[in-house]
């Protein structure tokens, strides 16, 4: 491995898994990693093997110009911080592709979501379309992965669906392949280990696309308790997500995932997973078993 690769939001969970696959699996040489986070003392243990560990702010241009010198191929994974007012996280997100060009940067990999043009009913879609654009409009070689929802996803609602043994939705028939957020990990470590020089999307998504009442049929096969869905309109969902003690932006941030489901526009099932890693996909089956106690109290 002659190039340097650089992951951003270290300290998170994708992060952290994106740069244990790079070691362990890739056998990338530490000094050939840089890890940024807001707070270095978060990674410690990634600094004390070897991986090289930077402070980089997004609201900072400085700082992500000065984390950025000296990489070869930048993974940004997009931040968490959903702000729908002001648009916050677009603008991270276009400074850190605006620091990767001054730091001439060969290939940007980015991780975003499925289907998010303008028409997504998913709230927050625009930071990522805007990004994408961004990058692409960098002139700079891309990677570019549409996440699909993890399975890890499913703790937001499952624990209280089981407990009450109703699953309110609106997501209608529409279809979702929840796919494990460490497979993602490792096809996005093989990605940015691969010196692959080609601008391509990759769609990473679970092995089956499930309707909501599918997965509430799996989750009683495998926690030996019902599990009706309900659905609701969406503005009857957001009232209820609500009245659970949910902030309203992000109540409907929530809602916004059923009318996206409902769409038909997060159905798609790839290989991109198995391809980009060589292994197969855990099935949303294999999730349910392995958390089982978790999920069902």
């Amino acid at each position: 491995m002659t190039e340097t690769l650089l992951v951003t939001g270290a300290a998170g969970q994708l992060g952290r898994s994106v740069i244990r696959y790079l070691l362990d699996t890739h056998k990338v040489p530490p000094a050939k990693i840089i890890a940024t986070t807001r707070n270095p003392e978060s990674v410690a243990d990634l600094a004390a093997r070897g991986v090289v560990v930077r402070a980089a702010d997004f609201n900072d241009a400085t700082s992500l110009e000065n984390a950025f010198k000296g990489a070869d191929r930048v993974l940004i994974i997009s931040t968490s911080d959903l702000d729908l007012k002001t648009g916050r996280r677009l603008k991270q997100h276009e400074a850190a592709v605006a620091a990767a060009k001054k730091a001439g940067v060969s290939h940007l990999l980015y991780t975003s979501m499925p289907n998010p043009e303008p028409v997504s009913p998913v709230l927050f879609a625009g930071d990522h379309y805007g990004t994408e654009q961004a990058i692409k409009a960098s002139g700079i070689a891309y990677t570019i992965f549409r996440n699909g929802w993890y399975q890890e996803n499913l703790f937001m609602a499952l624990p209280n669906a089981i407990a009450s043994g109703q699953w309110y939705t609106s997501a209608g028939d529409g279809r979702i392949a929840h796919g494990a957020r460490d497979d993602m990990a490792a096809a996005i470590a093989a990605g940015l280990a691969s010196g692959s020089t080609d601008s391509k999307t990759y769609t990473l998504t679970g092995p089956r696309a499930y309707t909501t009442a599918e997965i509430a049929a799996l989750v009683s096969e495998v926690t030996g308790k019902p599990l009706d869905v309900i659905q609701l309109p969406d503005e009857a969902l957001t009232e209820g997500v609500k009245a659970a003690g949910v902030p309203e932006e992000f109540a409907r941030v929530i809602v916004s995932f059923d009318a996206n489901t409902r769409s038909g526009r997060i159905a798609m099932v790839t290989d991109a997973v198995e391809t980009l890693s060589g292994r197969k996909p855990r099935t949303l089956k294999q999730f349910l078993e392995a958390n089982k106690a978790a999920l069902a109290g």
